[in-house]
């Protein structure tokens, strides 16, 4: 008893940051702790450590202030979130099957895609619906549909008077419709308002405005940019209604915020987190009442950071997106199932939904009130993004509000120019997407979904539209599932993977690091190398070159290798197969660089050499050499 007392008494010693400091740079081999920092797509310089220096004054506890630790007292132990698993369905008795048995698995949340199909029939809605709707809340996006919806609901429920059961949301984001459509509807956003006013009335206790960042997130818009515009469009709508003759408060209620969440786990966080603070002050600049404007926050994980390659990985993708959701404090989540981009099964449906249970029953987040709240590393990043966002709103209002923004293309331009860099850390991998540029499997079979042709719901109106440039939809992955697909299609010509010779100088301690390199640089892009046996002599080489015909090879070796036989080899080899392709695996010093170059070598691949760019050049002079095969 003496022993375990006197171990409860036992305490660290302090540190001081300065020791701290001492210790790291010694680590570091000379280099500084500032080299450790990094800077985020938000232009936010993130320190190695944050200490009590860095303390920020935050409210005391969560539904105050300003509302970034929540909009709850005590946040989900009274208020859980909801599980709003999004069905997708082929009927309406598949729907109708399938909600069924998803409020048994877990389904806390009314939510599924809405089609023409659905609401073609009077007795459609209600047949899915049932009851349903009394004892749970929806989560749906009817986008163009919402007037439909919400018509067809009202007479389902007239009947019992039971409108003011109905509660959740089903919200639709005109601006955000208009911005992946590329179109801008003046007559759509005025009937659309019409409708809000009308189900306001109808249904008191329903969301119906929608402001849907999705669009903007999945263009590669940074987390700055996705709240700047969630505020400018919140005040875009707080406008617009006033003009139509909405109250304040009532507009307030009817707001929900719809957020994608990518793998940034402490970005995203801090994100959910800056968005109360900034519509908290949004509220209190329109002198809304404290409950008005508690911000509701419905959250999908991201389709911009999933993959068709290796798709269980997008399970750890996906998991990540939901807990940094839930830290964030949220009302409503949908993960998506990890096969999504090419054919969600009934298996990877059940994982998607038992993943927010995991949350809850076994990671036991319903049960802990805030818990990133008081971190000095997350309150800080709360604040300098709440600033930058604020920022970046103040820009879109100073142009002329969402509309001018997205007509002028200054909107577009500002996202496209941070997607570009995302696009850029992904092909020159220093960024990661474990299954597609690092880690590919060349051994996966992969069936690839021809997507249906976008159509558009403004083709055939005969009011004026205005044109606008269309936020594309993208995913981080795509640049390297396009080279898969091209050497998928140079497997099926030839019967066999498209390939790069590997000449490998010295024994094996000498050139397996870069072989190992070389081999996953190639199979992000599809390509397989073929690895000669150690090479000792110009005679291994063009023994290996002779029996192992390809038109592209790639010298590996340590640096004294390539000098001590390199050089050599280089030279005989591109004297005797001019027409063939040779690579340098490393970066050969400065002054030696024209020589290589000279001597026949096509480029240096290394750490910091466009993957995506170097694969895409041999597999177009491969596909190039196959259509000259051909035509000879």
């Amino acid at each position: 008893m003496r022993s375990l007392n006197n171990l409860k008494n036992q305490s660290f010693p302090s540190i001081s940051e300065q020791a701290w400091t001492e210790k790291a740079e010694q680590s570091l081999k000379g280099k500084s702790v500032e080299s450790l920092q990094t800077t985020t797509y938000e232009n936010i310089i993130l320190k190695p450590l944050y200490t009590r220096q860095d303390e920020c004054q935050v409210p005391e506890y969560p539904g105050g202030s300003d509302f970034r630790r929540g909009i709850y007292p005590l946040g989900y132990l009274t208020n859980d979130w909801k599980v709003a698993q999004r069905l997708s369905f082929q009927s309406v008795e598949d729907l109708q099957a399938k909600l069924k048995q998803a409020f048994i698995k877990g389904q806390t949340a009314i939510s599924f895609h809405v089609s023409k199909s659905l609401l073609s029939g009077k007795q459609n809605l209600g047949k899915v619906l049932g009851d349903s709707y009394k004892r749970y809340p929806f989560s749906i996006d009817a986008k163009e549909l919402q007037s439909t919806f919400l018509s067809e609901l009202e007479g389902i429920v007239e009947q019992e008077d039971a409108g003011e059961k109905i509660s959740g949301y089903i919200g639709s984001d005109p601006v955000a419709i208009f911005a992946k459509e590329g179109v801008i509807s003046e007559a759509f956003l005025k009937d659309w308002g019409k409708n809000i006013s009308k189900s306001a009335v109808k249904f008191p206790n329903l969301r119906t405005i929608l402001i849907d960042t999705s669009a903007y997130h999945n263009g590669g818009a940074s987390a700055a940019q996705e709240l700047g515009i969630a505020i400018a469009e919140g005040i875009f709508y707080l406008e617009h209604l006033q003009d139509a003759g909405m109250d304040l408060d009532t507009i307030f209620t009817k707001i929900i915020f719809q957020f994608s969440i990518g793998s940034n786990f402490f970005m995203e966080i801090a994100k959910l987190r800056a968005a109360r603070v900034l519509w908290s002050r949004v509220s209190s600049v329109y002198g809304a009442n404290e409950d008005s404007s508690r911000m509701n926050i419905s959250v999908e994980t991201s389709t911009y950071t999933k993959t068709i390659h290796d798709p269980y990985v997008n399970l750890l993708r996906a998991g990540n997106e939901a807990f940094a959701a839930v830290v964030g404090g949220i009302q409503y989540l949908h993960v998506s199932p990890f096969d999504e981009l090419t054919c969600v099964t009934s298996i990877s449906d059940r994982i998607a939904r038992n993943t927010q249970l995991l949350l809850k029953e076994e990671a036991h987040l319903q049960k802990v009130i805030d818990p990133a709240g008081g971190s000095w590393y997350v309150e800080h990043l709360t604040n300098e993004l709440a600033e930058k966002a604020w920022g970046f709103f103040k820009h879109i209002d100073g142009h002329g509000g969402m509309l001018e923004v997205l007509k002028s293309k200054w909107l577009q331009q500002e996202i496209e120019a941070v997607s570009e860099k995302k696009i850029r850390d992904i092909q020159t991998r220093r960024k990661s997407i474990v299954g597609t540029n690092v880690y590919a499997n060349l051994d996966e079979v992969v069936t690839y979904k021809n997507l249906p042709e976008k159509n558009s719901y403004f083709a055939n109106d005969e009011n004026s539209l205005i044109n606008i440039e269309a936020i594309p939809n993208r995913r981080l992955a795509e640049p390297f599932e396009e080279l898969r697909k091209k050497s998928a299609n140079l497997e099926g010509k030839v019967g066999s993977k498209p390939t790069v010779g590997m000449i490998c100088l010295g024994g094996l301690k000498q050139h397996k690091a870069r072989l190992d390199f070389m081999k996953g640089f190639l199979a992000a892009g599809g390509l397989e190398a073929i690895i000669s046996n150690s090479v000792i002599t110009v005679e291994d080489a063009r023994q290996f070159v002779l029996e192992h015909p390809a038109s592209h090879y790639c010298l590996c070796g340590t640096n004294d290798q390539y000098e001590i036989m390199g050089h050599d080899i280089l030279k005989i080899l591109k004297t005797e197969y001019p027409e063939r392709s040779f690579y340098l695996a490393g970066l050969p010093e400065k002054e030696k660089q024209d020589l290589w170059m000279d001597e026949g070598i096509k480029q240096f691949i290394h750490v910091k050499s466009n993957c995506y760019e170097t694969l895409l050049s041999i597999l177009s002079e491969l596909e190039v050499g196959k259509v000259e095969e051909t035509k000879a």
